[in-house]
C-alpha cells in the first residue's frame, strides 16, 4: 500500500493515471484544472511518457483518438467550454468503439462563465454533447481519495467496454488538497487485438474509423445496436453509490461531488436535531443508480436535490426516485456558487 499524501484534486488525478498505465497525455490549458497539465508535464516525461500542449481541444481530442486507436491508454482533460469543444470527437471516439478518458473540472458556464466549480455540465455529460446514440460512462467523484481511485478505475472501464469515460468533478474539487492514499500501480492492462499495430505475418491489419459506411443501409443500425447492447452490460455491471444514512431517512438528500460534501454536514446536524435525514450520491451519474436511488427513498416522505446548477440531475432524480413529482423538491446555487448549508437545513425542517 503507498503512503499517504497530501495532495491537490487535480495533481491526484494526473499521479492515478500514470500509475493506471497511461503514457498518453494531450490537453489544453483551462481554468480551473490546470493542475493536471502542469503535473503530467513533469511527470509523463519521467516514466517514458507522452506529454504534449495541442493547439487546441479539437487538436487535443483528436490526439486522443490517435493514441487510442494505437492500443495506448489516452487522457486529456479541460473544463466546461473546453469539453464543449470536445464533442466531436468524444462521439467520434465512440462510434469507432475506442477506449479514452477524459476529465472535466467544471467551472460556472453558460458560455466561458468565470472559473468556480460549478455542477452545470450534467446534461452535457450524461446525454452526450455529441452527435448520434451513444453513451459516455460519467463517474462523479466526491473527494480527493476518489478522484485518485476512480481515475484508475475510468481506465479500467474504458478499456473493458471500449468506451470513453468521464471524470465529472469541479474546480473546487480540483483545487482542494486532502489526505490521499494513491492506487497500486497496475501491471495488467487489457489486451487490444483491435487496435491499429501494423500488419505481420501473424496479424492482419486493422481498421478502426466512425465512418460506418457498410454493403447495405442497414450496416450503421446493427452497429448502433451492437454498441446498446453493449451499454446495456455497463449499466448491469459498473453502477457506484454511496447510501449515507438513507435507511431509516424520513428525508433524503441527492447529491453528488462537492454539493453532497455540504449535504453530509447538513445530515449531520439534522440528525442532532432529531430529524431523519440521509444522503443518496449517485457516484455513476451514467449509468445513473435509479434502481438503487428509489430503494434508498422507499421509506422517505420528501427528497430534496442539491446541485450547483439550477436543477439537471433532479429530472433523474424525478425519473428513478419511485416518488410523486410533487414529493422531490429542489434546491440549487448556479453560477459557481456553493449550495448554502444554513439553506439545505431549512429548506428539510420546512417539510417536517
Amino acid at each position: 500500500m503507498s503512503n499517504k499524501v497530501l495532495i491537490k484534486g487535480n495533481e491526484a488525478i494526473g499521479e492515478a493515471a500514470i500509475l493506471a498505465g497511461c503514457r498518453y497525455y494531450f490537453a489544453y490549458p483551462i481554468t480551473p484544472q490546470n493542475e493536471i497539465p502542469a503535473y503530467l508535464s513533469k511527470r509523463m516525461p519521467e516514466v517514458g511518457g507522452t506529454f504534449l500542449q495541442a493547439e487546441s481541444e479539437i487538436a487535443a481530442i483528436n490526439m486522443v483518438m490517435g493514441a487510442a486507436a494505437a492500443g495506448a491508454r489516452a487522457m486529456t482533460s479541460s473544463s466546461s467550454p473546453g469539453i464543449s469543444l470536445k464533442q466531436e470527437g468524444i462521439s467520434y471516439l465512440s462510434g469507432a468503439q475506442l477506449p479514452a478518458v477524459v476529465v472535466n473540472m467544471m467551472r460556472g458556464g453558460p458560455g466561458l462563465g468565470n472559473i468556480a466549480g460549478a455542477q452545470g455540465d450534467y446534461f452535457q455529460a450524461t446525454r452526450g454533447g455529441g452527435n448520434g446514440d451513444y453513451h459516455v460512462v460519467v463517474i462523479a467523484p466526491g473527494t480527493v481519495q476518489e478522484l485518485a481511485d476512480y481515475t484508475v478505475k475510468a481506465f479500467e472501464i474504458a478499456d473493458k467496454y471500449r468506451v470513453v469515460v468521464m471524470i465529472l468533478g469541479d474546480g473546487y474539487l480540483g483545487q482542494m488538497a486532502e489526505p490521499c492514499v494513491l492506487p497500486e500501480k497496475v501491471d495488467n492492462i487489457y489486451s487490444k487485438p483491435w487496435a491499429i499495430t501494423g500488419k505481420t505475418s501473424n496479424r492482419e491489419a486493422n481498421i478502426v474509423m466512425s465512418l460506418k459506411l457498410g454493403k447495405d443501409d442497414a450496416y450503421l443500425n446493427r452497429h448502433v445496436k451492437s454498441l446498446d447492447e453493449n451499454y446495456k452490460k455497463i449499466e448491469e455491471n459498473e453502477i457506484l453509490y454511496e447510501n449515507f444514512m438513507c435507511d431509516d431517512a424520513d428525508f433524503v438528500l441527492c447529491a453528488y461531488g462537492t454539493s453532497a460534501r455540504v449535504c453530509k454536514k447538513a445530515i449531520k446536524i439534522l440528525r442532532e436535531q432529531g430529524i431523519k435525514a440521509g444522503l443518496f450520491r449517485p457516484i455513476t451519474l451514467w449509468p445513473f443508480p435509479g434502481k438503487e436511488l428509489e430503494k434508498a427513498c422507499n421509506n422517505a416522505k420528501k427528497i430534496l436535490t442539491v446541485e450547483m446548477s439550477l436543477g439537471q440531475m433532479v429530472q433523474d432524480v424525478k425519473l428513478n426516485s419511485g416518488k410523486k413529482v410533487s414529493d422531490v423538491d429542489f434546491y440549487g446555487e448556479p453560477g459557481g456558487v456553493i449550495p448554502k448549508l444554513n439553506l439545505i437545513i431549512e429548506k428539510v425542517k420546512s417539510y417536517v
